[in-house]
């Protein structure tokens, strides 16, 4: 911790951190990917690497509104990617699409979560009403963020092991490294 950091500068500091880091692998890893890895399923029968973009791309959205920083861009994306199950809607983003939408969503969150102070951090996101808040400080925008990150962590690393799973008739040699 530098000299001119406070307890609570160092815990923004370091959730912040884990944030960037895990948008920029997920930035770098899905927007690499060609349109047939895309439609890669996790596992036999389950969601594909572009619906698990498409559900982190929505969720993205939904921060604005949670933490006051403004209305959702692309609502639109919850009936496809929040409400509705893989292959349940026929017209989904292609993936250039998904990539420009998620780019923007990441500068705007990363300069918004940049303004605030360790004591906004603390403060109530909206999903929680003000006398709840009163019961249940811990459902802060702080606690959130914590929780958005580890979602992100978790699908990041479903959508590793999926492009890296075999495929059928295919024989890897590849082997997984730590």
């Amino acid at each position: 911790m530098g000299d001119d950091m406070t307890p609570e500068q160092t815990l923004v500091d370091a959730a912040l951190r884990s944030w960037r880091s895990n948008m920029d692998r997920a930035s770098k890893f899905f927007g690499s990917l060609t349109p047939e890895e895309l439609e890669l399923e996790v596992a036999p029968a389950r969601n594909r690497l572009i619906y698990i973009w498409g559900h982190l791309t929505a969720l993205n959205d939904a921060i604005l509104p949670l933490f006051v920083f403004g209305q959702r861009r692309y609502p639109e994306l919850d009936d496809t990617f929040i409400s509705a199950v893989d292959h349940a809607v026929l017209q989904i983003p292609s993936g250039p699409e998904l990539k420009q939408i998620w780019a923007e969503l990441d500068l705007v969150l990363w300069a918004e979560f940049q303004k605030l102070s360790p004591s906004e951090w603390l403060q109530r996101h909206q999903s929680i009403f003000p006398e709840d808040f009163v019961r249940e400080p811990h459902r802060n925008r702080y606690a959130s963020l914590l929780g958005r990150t580890a979602h992100l962590a978790y699908h990041y690393g479903q959508a590793i092991l999926a492009k890296r799973r075999p495929r059928q008739g295919v024989k890897s040699t590849e082997r997984l490294s730590g």
